[in-house]
């Protein structure tokens, strides 16, 4: 049985035309959907990329595998499910963002010392580790000075394409491509270039990228010329299909980003949520409305016609990606492999998007952020949709149980095989999800670690040493709207949710480690 697995970049679950929230026109996708079985209830192991991705691949909680928060490769000699693949004969290759090792920006001077005062032990350990001069295979420079092979077996993979960075203006193997097609990415896109960038924050703006060139069709490209390949040889295949967007910066090519007027956007229901019973760092950034982070990436309060502008380029990215996913899966049937190949469609995390007047991620878990799109297309598996909580760990446990071979030691998700038939049952009573951020925020100063029960009642937040912590009734409040953790009149709900969180925490705790002598 081959193996295609889809990923798509900070994509919430909602975000797609089956789910109907958003007026997205995802027809492809939700034909994959209409032939899957649809984990409604998939939540991620963290919201951050790269984080979960290694989650993916090794079936491991970031605490047990190593890759806590971005910036850190993850371990070289990481087991994975496609190095299990590999060593019993599958052909593996992975086109798109891997982020498995950090794209290369380095950390102001400023920060630097910041972190390394903060968490002096963790920084010795990571430089004696990887060492200063480590250079990450998936550097950015490194890509757009350099045509650069991966070595074999990375991570698994001995056939790697890589797309480096987000928005249009990306490195990696893909910005070689582009520019034997005459187009240098470096130069020629990003906001510099864009002739429609929002007045109202620059994240949003209409690529100068042709469609032709752009990322996303690289990886579609690179993804079908694959497929033909092992078709022609016969060969059983894993292939990874890494889509760098929707991530922000929004900005699709001129096609896709005037395909919806800001004006249509749908404003989310808990938009306008005044946040009386919230940690006082998101007052703080709420009170700051209208204006971004100078880090791109960090959670922010948008107004609303930044979210609108922002929602419509998003809606086009996640369109272009859908005729993407049309293409490949064209390719899987016109070659005659669709009856032998499972596919996975997922996400890495999403985005808060708008919920409760908020944009991105980091430091919250609301469910926007948390939830995340997965599907198994299983050949001579009946189509259905599950509310059994599953997490993105269960991924690789699965694909290893459906190609019969031998499972991963140390993982500690566990195999939704038996969720893919109407008579399967799940005993799961809660999940954790984990963050860790060397750094802080405005009345949340780092290193912060948080942690999340998510069960189909609640979700319970602490974060450590601040004595901050956010509890849902999820049954009488989906919305997340009213915080619990300081009612008395609810003590019985909180109380179970730490309860909850403290059992499947110890469940977490790494052993893979054991002792071989008695002393």
């Amino acid at each position: 049985m081959n193996v295609v697995v889809i990923i798509a970049d900070q994509l919430r679950a909602d975000h797609l035309g089956f789910e109907n929230r958003v007026p997205v026109r995802t027809p492809h996708i939700d034909t994959l959907a209409a032939e899957s079985v649809v984990m409604r209830n998939a939540f991620v192991a963290n919201p951050v990329c790269m984080p979960n991705r290694a989650t993916i691949m090794t079936g491991r909680w970031p605490s047990a595998h190593g890759l806590r928060t971005n910036g850190l490769p993850l371990d070289w000699e990481a087991e994975t499910f496609v190095r299990n693949l590999r060593k019993e004969g599958w052909q593996t290759s992975a086109v798109g963002k891997l982020h498995l090792q950090p794209m290369g920006w380095p950390f102001e001077e400023f920060q630097r010392e910041e972190i390394e005062a903060a968490m002096p032990a963790q920084w010795a350990r990571a430089v004696a580790s990887f060492g200063e001069p480590f250079v990450s295979w998936e550097d950015y420079e490194r890509h757009a000075n350099e045509a650069v092979t991966l070595p074999p077996d990375y991570y698994g993979f001995d056939d790697v394409s890589l797309t480096v960075g987000h928005g249009d203006r990306m490195s990696g193997n893909y910005v070689q491509w582009a520019r034997s097609q005459g187009w240098d990415p470096l130069t020629q896109a990003g906001v510099q270039t864009s002739q429609v960038v929002s007045p109202a924050w620059s994240q949003v703006y209409e690529s100068a990228v042709p469609a032709a060139l752009h990322p996303t069709t690289y990886v579609a490209d690179e993804a079908i010329s694959r497929l033909e390949r092992y078709a022609r040889n016969d060969e059983a295949f894993c292939l990874y299909v890494s889509f760098p967007d929707p991530h922000h910066p929004f900005a699709p090519p001129r096609e896709y980003f005037h395909r919806h007027s800001p004006s249509d956007m749908p404003i989310p229901t808990s938009f306008a949520d005044e946040h009386t019973g919230s940690p006082e760092y998101i007052k703080t950034i709420v009170g700051q409305r209208g204006f971004p982070n100078e880090d791109p990436t960090m959670t922010w309060a948008p107004t609303e016609e930044q979210f609108r502008q922002a929602l419509a380029a998003e809606l086009g990215s996640i369109e272009f990606i859908d005729d993407s996913v049309g293409r490949i899966m064209a390719a899987i049937e016109s070659l005659k492999l669709k009856d032998d190949t499972i596919v996975v469609f997922t996400a890495d995390h999403g985005d808060v998007f708008g919920d409760h007047g908020l944009m991105l991620k980091h430091f919250t878990h609301y469910r926007g952020v948390v939830r995340v799109p997965m599907m198994f297309r299983v050949p001579g598996v009946s189509a259905s949709s599950r509310d059994d909580l599953v997490s993105s760990a269960d991924i690789a446990p699965t694909v290893l149980e459906l190609t019969k071979v031998a499972p991963l030691p140390a993982a500690q998700g566990r195999s939704m095989v038996p969720l893919l038939s109407e008579a399967g049952t799940w005993s799961r009573r809660g999940l954790v999800i984990e963050e860790d951020q060397p750094f802080g925020l405005e009345n949340l100063p780092g290193p912060v670690r948080m942690r999340s029960l998510v069960t189909s009642g609640l979700r319970l937040t602490e974060i450590s040493g601040h004595g901050l912590a956010e509890c849902y009734d999820l049954r009488a409040d989906p919305d997340e709207m009213t915080n619990l953790a300081a009612d008395p009149t609810r003590s019985a709900l909180v109380s179970a949710g730490r309860e909850g969180l403290l059992r499947e925490v110890l469940q977490l705790l790494d052993s893979s480690r054991i002792p071989f002598h008695a002393a």
